[in-house]
C-alpha cells in the first residue's frame, strides 16, 4: 500500500489526538503559578516526608492527651510552611527549576531517610560534599533508581510539562500576596487552636526538625558553603613551637597509630561479642579499651576532631583546620611523621602538613579492584617504611579502609570470609539479620588479621634493630545495623545511637611487660574514655614533651612503670620558657 495513501488515512486520527492531548494539557496541566506551589507543596509533604510525618504521628500519640484535629493540622501545616518557602524562593523564570530541583532533592533524601535513618544536618552535608564519586556510587542499587523513577523523574517531568497560565506582572504580584496571605493565615489559626500541642510535641522531640526535607538540608548546604567559602580564614595557630622528645636510651620509637574506619566496638570479641572476629589479635595480647566514645557519627567530624587539641564539646572545623594537630607538633618535635591513606585520601586535612601516601586503587595491584583497595594494601608501604628509617624516632599513621558501607563485601577478599552466609549487595536494609551482620562481622575479622600482621612486622622490626615499637588502633566512628530503623552512620551526636558513637580502641608495645603495668593497664582499658584522650596519649606514646600535654587525658602514662611523672619537670620547664617566650 502506498504509505502517502496510509498517511492520509491515518492523518484524521492523528489530528483528533493532537486535539485531545492538547485539550487535556490546557484542563490539566494548565495552571497557575499558585496552583503549582501548592500541588508540589502537598506533594513533598505527603509523599517525600513521609518520614517526618510518621515520626511527628509517633509523638503525638505518646502524647496522654490528644485529638484527631490536631493529628489533622499537621499536614495542613507543613503545606501552607512549605507553600511559604517555595513561594519566596520561586519567582518568574525561577517557578519550574525550583520545583523540580526539589522534588529530585527531596526523592533522593527520602529513600535515604526511609532506607538508612540518615539525617541531612550539617554534619552529614560535610560529610557528602567532602567524600569521592567511588563511595557515593557504592549506594546505588536497583531499588534507589526504581524509587527516584516514581518519585523524582517522573513528577519532575510533570511539573515540566505544566503550562503556567500567563497573567501581567501586577496580577501575578498580587496572586502570590494572596498565596502567601492564605497560608500566613492557616499557621496562624493552627497556631492559636493548637499551641501547646505542639508544643508540646516540640520541646520533648528537638530531632523532627532533622526530617524536614529537603529544606533541613539546604539549610546545611548554606551554613557549609559559608564557613567554607565565605568566612575570612583564621590565622594559623602554633600551639606549641618548640616541642622536643625526652631523651632516652633505647635505640628509638616507632609507633604505628592505625585509625580504623565505621569499626564499632560491640562487635570486637575482644570486648565480648560472642562471635570470634578478633582471634588473632587476642592470641597477641593486644589491650582494648571498652569504653570509649567518639568524637563525631562521621570522618569529616571525628578525624580532625580526634587529632586535634580541641574536644568534642569544643570542636569547630574552622578553628582545627587552623592549628596544629598531634601529627604537626609530632613532626615539629623532630618525629618523622608519615600519613599513608587507603580511605581515599579522606584525612579531612589532619595530614595536609605532613609526607603523605595514597593507596591507589589500580587494578594492578592485587589488592584493589580500580575503586577501593581492601587494608592489606597497606602492609607493603609501611614494610618498605619500616625497612628504611630515617629518624630515630617514627610515627606512622595507617587510615583503614575498614568496615566502611553500605558495600561491606568489598571491604575483605572471598578467602578472608570467616562467617556466613553473608549479603554481597550494598541495598542492606533487604539483608536478612544474620547475614548482614555476618558481612560486617567479616570486615571486623579482616581487620583483626590486618593488624596482626602490622604487630607481626613491629615485632620482626624490635627483633632486629631493638627499637621499642607500638601500636595503637581506634576507630573514627561507629555504625548501626538496622537496630531501631537505623543503618549506616551520621546520625546528629546528640541523639545518635550507641552503635554510633561506641568504638573500639587496641593497644600493643614490644615491651609490654617489661615497659608498663599490665593489672593497671587492664583496669585502666575498662574506664570511660573518648577520642579527647588520644591527642595526650600519642604525645605521652612518643616521649614528646609539649605545653600541649595533659596528662590526666593519657590512657598509658598512668600505667608506666617508670612513666611520664619522670618528664614533668622538663615540661613545667618548657612551659615556662614558652611563656617568657610569648
Amino acid at each position: 500500500m502506498n504509505r502517502k495513501f496510509v498517511f492520509l488515512l491515518c492523518l484524521p486520527v492523528l489530528t483528533t489526538a493532537r486535539t485531545m492531548f492538547n485539550d487535556l494539557v490546557y484542563r490539566y496541566l494548565h495552571m497557575s503559578s499558585n496552583t503549582i506551589i501548592v500541588l508540589t507543596s502537598v506533594y513533598l509533604v505527603l509523599c517525600l516526608n513521609f518520614t517526618l510525618l510518621s515520626k511527628v504521628y509517633s509523638a503525638i500519640t505518646a502524647l496522654p492527651d490528644y485529638s484527631i484535629w490536631f493529628i489533622v493540622s499537621v499536614p495542613v501545616l507543613f503545606v501552607s510552611l512549605f507553600s511559604i518557602l517555595i513561594s519566596i524562593i520561586a519567582a518568574g523564570p525561577l517557578l519550574k527549576p525550583v520545583l523540580i530541583t526539589l522534588i529530585i532533592m527531596s526523592s533522593v533524601m527520602a529513600y535515604a531517610t526511609a532506607s538508612y535513618g540518615v539525617l541531612f544536618d550539617f554534619a552529614m552535608v560535610q560529610n557528602i560534599l567532602e567524600t569521592n564519586s567511588s563511595e557515593v556510587f557504592s549506594y546505588a542499587n536497583f531499588w534507589v533508581l526504581a524509587f527516584f523513577l516514581v518519585t523524582g523523574a517522573l513528577p519532575a517531568l510533570i511539573v515540566m510539562a505544566v503550562k503556567v497560565k500567563h497573567v501581567s506582572f501586577l496580577r501575578a504580584i498580587a496572586q502570590r500576596a494572596s498565596l502567601l496571605v492564605a497560608c500566613a493565615s492557616v499557621i496562624g489559626i493552627t497556631w492559636v487552636f493548637f499551641f501547646a500541642n505542639y508544643a508540646a510535641v516540640g520541646r520533648n522531640n528537638h530531632e523532627l526538625v532533622q526530617y524536614i526535607t529537603p529544606f533541613k538540608f539546604i539549610k546545611s548546604v548554606y551554613r557549609y558553603a559559608d564557613q567554607t567559602y565565605f568566612s575570612s580564614p583564621h590565622e594559623f595557630l602554633m600551639l606549641d613551637k618548640k616541642p622536643f622528645v625526652a631523651s632516652n636510651k633505647s635505640n628509638g620509637k616507632v609507633t604505628v597509630l592505625v585509625l580504623g574506619e565505621t569499626a564499632r566496638a560491640q562487635n570486637f570479641s575482644l570486648n565480648g561479642y560472642p562471635k570470634q572476629t578478633n582471634p588473632l589479635t587476642e592470641a597477641a595480647e593486644l589491650v582494648s579499651f571498652e569504653q570509649i566514645t567518639s568524637c563525631g557519627t562521621a570522618t569529616a567530624v571525628s578525624v580532625p576532631c580526634m587529632f586535634s587539641r580541641l574536644n568534642h564539646d569544643q570542636y569547630d572545623k574552622a578553628k582545627a583546620n587552623s592549628q596544629q594537630n598531634i601529627v604537626d607538633i609530632a613532626q615539629v618535635a623532630g618525629i618523622d611523621v608519615l600519613w599513608i591513606d587507603n580511605n581515599n585520601g579522606s584525612c579531612k586535612g589532619v595530614c595536609a602538613r605532613v609526607t603523605t601516601i595514597e593507596i591507589e586503587p589500580s587494578p594492578t595491584n592485587p589488592y584493589c579492584d580500580n575503586e577501593y583497595c581492601v587494608d592489606e594494601a597497606l602492609l607493603e608501604p609501611l614494610s618498605n617504611k619500616l625497612h628504611a628509617l630515617s629518624h630515630k624516632n617514627t610515627l606512622i599513621v595507617l587510615h583503614m579502609m575498614g568496615s566502611h558501607g553500605p558495600t561491606y563485601y568489598r571491604r575483605y577478599p572471598a578467602d578472608k570470609r570467616v562467617f556466613s552466609p553473608d549479603c554481597p549487595r550494598s541495598d542492606i536494609q533487604h539483608c536478612s539479620e544474620d547475614s548482614l551482620l555476618n558481612t560486617y562481622d567479616n570486615t571486623i575479622a579482616y581487620t583483626d588479621f590486618v593488624l596482626n600482621e602490622i604487630v607481626g612486622q613491629l615485632q620482626t622490626l624490635n627483633q632486629q634493630s631493638g627499637r621499642e615499637t607500638s601500636l595503637l588502633y581506634v576507630s573514627d566512628h561507629g555504625e548501626s545495623l538496622g537496630e531501631k530503623g537505623a543503618y549506616l552512620h551520621g546520625l546528629p551526636f546528640a541523639f545518635a545511637p550507641k552503635e554510633q558513637t561506641h568504638v573500639p580502641m587496641l593497644f600493643w608495645n614490644s615491651e609490654m611487660s617489661e615497659k608498663y603495668d599490665l593489672p593497671c593497664l587492664k583496669r585502666q582499658s575498662k574506664k570511660q574514655a573518648s577520642h579527647d584522650n588520644l591527642f595526650d596519649t600519642l604525645l605521652g606514646m612518643n616521649n614528646i614533651v609539649s605545653s600541649t600535654y595533659q596528662a590526666n587525658n593519657d590512657l598509658l602514662a598512668m600505667c608506666q612503670k617508670q612513666n611520664l611523672n619522670a618528664y614533668q619537670h622538663d615540661i613545667e620547664l618548657n612551659t615556662e620558657m614558652m611563656d617568657f617566650a610569648k
